[in-house]
C-alpha cells in the first residue's frame, strides 16, 4: 500500500508520530486497542507483523479500510484516519469511554420500553445506512451487541462490519467466502450464513431480532443455554426463545417486530427502512395510549 510519490498519499493518513500507543500492551490480532492521537482518546487497530506474508490478511485490511472510510453516519462508527506508508500499518477511529450494548445489558438487564426503543432506532438506523450504500450494500454479517457501541450521549453506532469476507454472487446475493472465518458459535449468526448458503442483507435484521429481543427479556435468547447450542436450536431446528415480558411491560407490537425478524424465511424479514418505520408507529401508539408521559419524545422526533 506503500506509494512512492509523496502526492499519491491518502487524504487518510495519519503520522504515526501522532499517535501514542500505551506500553507494555500486547497486540492481539484483529482487536482494537485504546491509544491517543494529539490528545484524543482513539481505538486503534494494528495489522500484526505475522500479516504482512499473508496476501489474505493484506486484503482484508484494506476492504476494512475501505469500508470505514467511505461511511459517515451518527449511528455508526466514525473512521479518524490510517497508517498506510509506515509499519505496523493501522486503522484509527473513534473511542468510546462507555464500552458496548453487550456489557450494558449485562449491568443494566431488561431495559424499559422506551430505552429499548431508542437503541431499536439507533441500530436500524446505522444498518439502514449501510444497507443502502451505493454501489454495493455493506452486509454486516456478525451483528451483536458487542459490535454495537455507546457514546457519551447514550446514543448507539453499529461497529465491526467490513471484518467478514463475501463473495458476491449478485448485487443483492452473496456468500461466504472460502477464507472467511464465521463463529458459529455465536448466538446472533443467520442460519443462512450458519449453514454457509447464499443469503442477502437480511441476515442482519435476524441477528437485529436477537438483540431487539435480548433488550425487551433482559438476557440473550435460551438463556442459560450455551450459545453454541442456542444457536444450533434457531438455525437448524428453526426454534425460538418464548417472550417472558408481560404485555404491560412490552409493546406488543415491538414482540411482533420481533417475531418477523428472526423468521426462518429471508423474505418474511423486514428492511431495516420498514423496521424504522415500525418502530415510530410504536412509539406514536404508546405515546396515545399512555405508556409514558406526554413529554416524553425519542431524539429522532
Amino acid at each position: 500500500m506503500v506509494v512512492s510519490n509523496p502526492r499519491e498519499v491518502p487524504e487518510y493518513e495519519l503520522n504515526p508520530g501522532e499517535l501514542q500507543l500505551r506500553k507494555g500492551d500486547g497486540v492481539l490480532p484483529g482487536n482494537y486497542q485504546v491509544a491517543k492521537w494529539n490528545g484524543t482518546k482513539v481505538s486503534v487497530k494494528i495489522l500484526d507483523k505475522d500479516s504482512y506474508l499473508d496476501p489474505e490478511s493484506i486484503n482484508a485490511f484494506k476492504h476494512e479500510l475501505m469500508l470505514l472510510q467511505k461511511v459517515r453516519h451518527p449511528n455508526v462508527v466514525q473512521f479518524v484516519g490510517a497508517v498506510t506508508q509506515n509499519i505496523p500499518m493501522m486503522i484509527v477511529s473513534e473511542y468510546h469511554s462507555k464500552g458496548d450494548l453487550s456489557s450494558y445489558l449485562q449491568k443494566k438487564g431488561r431495559l424499559q420500553p422506551q430505552k429499548t426503543l431508542r437503541f431499536a432506532h439507533d441500530i436500524a438506523r446505522g444498518m439502514n445506512y449501510l444497507h443502502e450504500c451505493k454501489p454495493d450494500p455493506v452486509i454486516h454479517c456478525d451483528l451483536k451487541p458487542k459490535n454495537i457501541l455507546l457514546d457519551n450521549g447514550g446514543q448507539l453506532k453499529v461497529s465491526g462490519f467490513g471484518l467478514i469476507k463475501l463473495s458476491k454472487m449478485s448485487p443483492d446475493k452473496a456468500k461466504l467466502a472460502i477464507s472467511a472465518q464465521i463463529d458459529n458459535s455465536s448466538l446472533y449468526v443467520a442460519p443462512e450464513v450458519y449453514k454457509n448458503e447464499i443469503f442477502d442483507r437480511s441476515v442482519d435484521v435476524f441477528s437485529f431480532g436477537l438483540i431487539l429481543y435480548e433488550m425487551i427479556e433482559g438476557y440473550p435468547a435460551f438463556h442459560p443455554m450455551p450459545p453454541k447450542e442456542a444457536a444450533q436450536q434457531m438455525c437448524v431446528q428453526r426454534m425460538r426463545p418464548p417472550f417472558k415480558t408481560k404485555s404491560k411491560s412490552c409493546p406488543p407490537e415491538l414482540k411482533e417486530l420481533v417475531a418477523e425478524c428472526w423468521d426462518p424465511e429471508m423474505v418474511v424479514r423486514p428492511t431495516f427502512s420498514e423496521i424504522i418505520v415500525r418502530l415510530d408507529k410504536i412509539v406514536a401508539n404508546c405515546t396515545k395510549q399512555g405508556w409514558w408521559k406526554e413529554t416524553f419524545k425519542l431524539p429522532w422526533k
